[in-house]
């Protein structure tokens, strides 16, 4: 018997959560230049949940030698949401199609809560007020080949 190694690996799909700035900044990797219509944002205020089912590009994938590069359909879940703000986001052009550049979280003074902030390319911006930061992402559909064929180039 011999020791397992990385390259026995499978692929699977991700389901990751993170509750602190340091998980978060793990899923900011994971999601950098994910793209999402305006459609696909959706505050429940009831559940105090902020969700975003984002096309996001597989960073993770080790198979660019047997295969195109990927993106796979995720959803981003933030729980524990008080508010949610947005800056540079038409809410009514639904099929306004918006870039995630980053995740982080911002701690209050008095902590736990904060702000789960996602940057936005051209300057756009959401930001979630949170009792407790709990960020998820979810892989919800099978890989798929980029459209762009390409692997992006500011990842």
């Amino acid at each position: 018997m011999s020791d397992a190694r990385f390259e026995d690996g499978r692929e699977a799909p991700l389901n990751l959560g993170a509750e602190d700035s340091e998980d978060i900044g793990v899923l900011s990797a994971l999601i950098q230049v994910a793209v999402f219509e305006a459609r696909d944002m959706k505050w429940e205020k009831g559940r105090r949940r902020l969700s975003l089912l984002v096309n996001r590009f597989r960073w993770e994938d080790q198979g660019g030698e047997r295969h195109a590069p990927e993106r796979v359909r995720s959803i981003l879940l933030v729980d524990n949401v008080l508010s949610v703000a947005s800056l540079g986001v038409d809410r009514s052009e639904l099929d306004l199609v918006l870039s995630v550049l980053t995740i982080s979280f911002e701690p209050d003074a008095e902590g736990p809560g904060g702000f789960v902030l996602l940057t936005l390319a051209g300057d756009g911006a959401i930001r979630a007020h949170v009792e407790a930061p709990e960020v998820r992402l979810q892989d919800v559909t099978r890989p798929y080949r980029a459209p762009s064929g390409k692997r992006p180039a500011h990842g």
